[in-house]
């Protein structure tokens, strides 16, 4: 992986208004990493696309897609463009995506509403955490609940005894990374990883982006 270019930051920001600037300041000081979200196979391609929105409304800076059997499953005009600003991980197979989050130190948590389930208020933040959602029908594999850490799931009140499965992503994400930045937690991202992602962002906002660096990197 080349560097990072301090010299080359500064030449495309000036391509930036600074009301861009300042706004990507803002969002990076508020983005994290400490939580994930892992989709199993989801099938509808408006729940994955839904949820990636979700992961950049909440601050969220990576998720990762598990596309053993329903191959890609995002859309970018439900998504609305949040791909650009999340990182996106994608995985062949469900063993190959517990171990990347395994390695990186993440607790894997399935949602599940099983017995023993934690709630997002009552869940411990004590480690970086995944929470993987499957299937909209069959919901997370056996090879996920094995795996997994630790459940979560929403308290329900009335008859009804699931959710949408972006639904439930978003409801969960909103009560985590609240109670996250309320936690003194080092959940946010380091300043190498904001310089990086400064970089990447304003690289997708400038048009023609690649012949503007090449004739900086001519220049130089």
């Amino acid at each position: 992986m080349p560097s990072f270019d301090p010299e080359l930051l500064e030449y495309l920001e000036g391509f930036l208004t600074s009301q861009r600037k300042a706004r990507f300041l803002e969002v990076l000081a508020r983005r994290t990493r400490y939580i994930t979200v892992a989709l199993e196979d989801v099938f509808q391609l408006h729940n994955a696309s839904a949820v990636i929105r979700s992961c950049d409304v909440f601050g969220l800076q990576e998720a990762h897609l598990i596309e053993a059997r329903f191959g890609r499953r995002l859309d970018k005009k439900i998504a609305m463009g949040a791909q650009r600003w999340v990182d996106i991980h994608r995985h062949a197979t469900t063993a190959d995506c517990l171990r990347a989050l395994k390695a990186r130190g993440f607790r894997i948590v399935a949602t599940s509403p099983r017995e023993g389930s934690l709630t997002p208020d009552d869940f411990p933040l004590d480690r970086p955490l995944a929470l993987f959602l499957g299937t909209e029908k069959e919901g997370l594999s056996q090879e996920v609940m094995e795996q997994a850490d630790h459940t979560i799931h929403i308290p329900m009140q009335g008859f009804t005894e699931s959710l949408n499965i972006s639904v439930a992503a978003a409801i969960l994400l909103y009560r985590l990374t609240q109670r996250l930045r309320q936690s003194d937690m080092p959940w946010g991202l380091s300043e190498a990883d904001q310089l990086e992602k400064r970089l990447d962002w304003t690289k997708k906002t400038i048009k023609s982006s690649e012949d503007i660096i090449a004739r900086f990197r001519s220049e130089s």
